[in-house]
């Protein structure tokens, strides 16, 4: 059986790859340069690649890079908790719903602005775990092995990142 391709096991996963660093640096042009750093050092590293969860691998690799460059930006002064646009906008608002009203429409984009500063509030470790099975869909085993931590800890995480939300978000409503 030939060995996997780059292309077959990392470039799958590339869109996975920017919400994550998104979501780590709170900064979509610093998360296209973490997915760009990422990209060159599994292309350096593939050789090493012994197979399994290609997603996985390439998150590791990801989620390595981010906490590189947010631990550098730290060191040498503060991390900004928003970011600086007024109006973040994503791939996600070029998408035409045809089925909505205007009235829908608003209301849909009022709550995932909700959600991103509900997200964005939750400490580092908490959020990547809850973007990661979330929003990524990834099981509780991915996740371990994309953070390095056991399937417990993971579990942990969630619970506490997802308690944390709602809590926010009944704070939000009251």
């Amino acid at each position: 059986m030939p060995a996997p391709s780059f292309d077959r096991v990392a470039l799958p996963h590339l869109d996975a790859a920017y919400n994550l660093a998104r979501w780590l640096t709170r900064d979509p042009t610093e998360a296209e340069d973490v997915v760009q750093d990422a990209l060159l050092r599994a292309v350096k590293y593939f050789p090493s690649f012994n197979g399994g969860d290609g997603r996985a691998w390439l998150l590791r690799i990801v989620r390595n890079v981010a906490y590189d460059r947010l631990t550098a930006r730290r060191d040498g002064g503060t991390v900004p908790l928003e970011s600086s646009d007024d109006e973040e906008v994503g791939p996600a608002d070029y998408l035409r719903d045809p089925g909505d009203d205007p009235e829908t429409a608003l209301s849909r984009k009022q709550d995932r602005a909700q959600l991103d500063t509900l997200l964005a509030a939750l400490p580092l470790e908490l959020r990547e775990a809850v973007v990661l099975c979330d929003l990524e869909e990834m099981s509780y085993r991915e996740i371990a092995a994309v953070i390095g931590v056991p399937i417990g800890t993971v579990m942990s995480r969630l619970w506490r990142g997802r308690r944390a939300l709602m809590r926010a978000a009944k704070a939000g409503d009251a």
